[in-house]
């Protein structure tokens, strides 16, 4: 008997919110985005291992990552 396990990323965007970045410094749009792991057996998503929460840059491309807090925080649009 064998077993197929392993780990999953799904990427949910959250929304879009308009500040100054913090790369290019430019007035643009930034998009929120979740990143949830989670892991999987035969193909099942069953544990959430990491969640993680970035923001991009739509100007230069500059991604970072945010906290959790700030990802709530963040008026989206």
């Amino acid at each position: 008997m064998f077993f197929i396990f392993g780990l999953r990323t799904k990427v949910n965007r959250s929304g879009v919110v308009t500040q100054v970045c913090r790369h290019c410094g430019n007035q643009a749009a930034q998009v929120i985005t979740r990143r949830v792991t989670k892991f999987s057996l035969f193909f099942i998503p069953l544990i959430p291992v990491r969640t993680r929460y970035a923001q991009q840059c739509t100007f230069c491309g500059a991604e970072y990552e945010i906290s959790r807090a700030e990802a709530e925080r963040l008026p989206v649009g």
